[in-house]
């Protein structure tokens, strides 16, 4: 598994510091703190957010001189704060854009180049570097790759040389809106290609009985079709199998492994899914750090075992109308027994994403 370093959003979140030190908790490397414009109030409130006992791995690119005071683990220089802070003995960082910048700061503990890959976070900020430049002797272990940098990438980030690779969109916002909306439950590779091909760009591939060898030979199939076609692909249940499939993530059953504990293992990047038969499920869901919740069943379906009181509309609607009353706004993907005529009534209720099996064919039809 890659070294990963989280950017903050520039905007203030709410919940912002407990989701970086969940981040840490969860396997990142360092974060780093960049609000462009923020005043150094609001920047000294999100450091007192974060528990002290990360700070050493916090690095700080806006009001550096709070670096000192607060006893944080780094600063990287910017053309907002360009000059190191006096007496800052911590680890210093910077972003370059050019074989140059890279050899100009040479000097420096460790430096991000981008855009690597097209940026998930700025519409247009696309990959500026080709393969043979990039394993011409430019990278090394100090040099982090930055912009597009997610788990469908990981290997490519490794392979080509780099420390480590430095994500803000893909640890911020993991699930993409479009991809969400209709989504694959693959007993097997045989329907994926034929399914991607009629539109759909999520593929959850679900074998519970399956041994191990059985799921990564499918999912060797699956993951090409799902990279070729701008496809999540996900793997049901087996956390230890996400990094050998490449997959971007896990979803998980009630009774699976809990999210806190993927989370830990997988650490950011990767999508952790969760599955919910009523409101509070969705709300511990949330709280624990998963990026979405499989809520269902809506009604009796042959393609789960140990099926979970079943919902209807009107259990859709209450348990959506809750989530909204209370903040709750994690994305909710309807699943079980449907069929096309219910996407209308579930979207109204407030869901994001409808998830099917058997039934795909019908939803690729309309």
């Amino acid at each position: 598994m890659i070294h990963r370093i989280v950017i903050t959003r520039p905007e203030f979140l709410s919940g912002e510091g407990a989701r970086i030190a969940a981040m840490l908790e969860g396997g990142a490397l360092r974060v780093h703190l960049r609000k462009p414009g923020c005043s150094e109030e609001q920047m000294r409130g999100l450091i007192e957010e974060i528990p002290a006992e990360y700070r050493l791995r916090l690095s700080l690119h806006d009001h550096t001189h709070l670096a000192l005071e607060y006893g944080l683990g780094g600063v990287h220089l910017n053309s907002r704060f360009p000059a190191l802070p006096h007496g800052f003995t911590g680890l210093v960082s910077r972003s370059c854009h050019s074989p140059e910048e890279l050899r100009a700061n040479a000097g420096l503990d460790y430096l991000f180049l981008s855009p690597v890959f097209n940026s998930i976070s700025k519409a247009g900020y696309d990959a500026a570097f080709t393969a043979e430049q990039l394993a011409g002797g430019l990278i090394d272990a100090r040099v982090y790759a930055l912009g597009g940098v997610c788990p469908a990438n990981f290997r490519t980030v490794a392979a080509l040389g780099f420390g480590g690779g430095a994500m803000l969109g893909a640890a911020w916002n993991p699930v993409d809106a479009e991809r969400f909306k209709l989504q694959y439950i693959a007993p097997d590779a045989t329907k994926v290609e034929r399914v991607l091909a009629g539109g759909c760009r999520w593929v959850q591939l679900r074998m519970k009985d399956a041994r191990t060898p059985e799921i990564l030979a499918q999912a060797a199939i699956i993951e090409p079709l799902c990279r070729r076609y701008g496809a999540t692909f996900i793997i049901d249940d087996r956390v230890d199998l996400v990094e050998a499939a490449n997959a971007d993530g896990v979803h998980l059953g009630a009774k699976d492994l809990p999210v806190e504990q993927a989370r830990r293992i997988l650490g950011p990047g990767y999508i952790v899914g969760a599955t919910a038969n009523t409101y509070e499920a969705i709300e511990r869901a949330k709280a624990a750090g998963a990026d979405y919740v499989g809520l269902g069943p809506l009604r009796f379906t042959t393609t789960k075992k140990n099926l979970s009181p079943l919902l209807g509309f009107e259990g859709y609607r209450d348990i959506m109308h809750r989530c909204r009353l209370n903040g709750i706004d994690i994305p909710v993907v309807a699943i079980g027994g449907l069929v096309p005529d219910d996407a209308a009534q579930l979207y109204d209720a407030g869901v994001q994403g409808l998830a099917v099996s058997g039934a795909i064919d019908q939803f690729l039809k309309h």
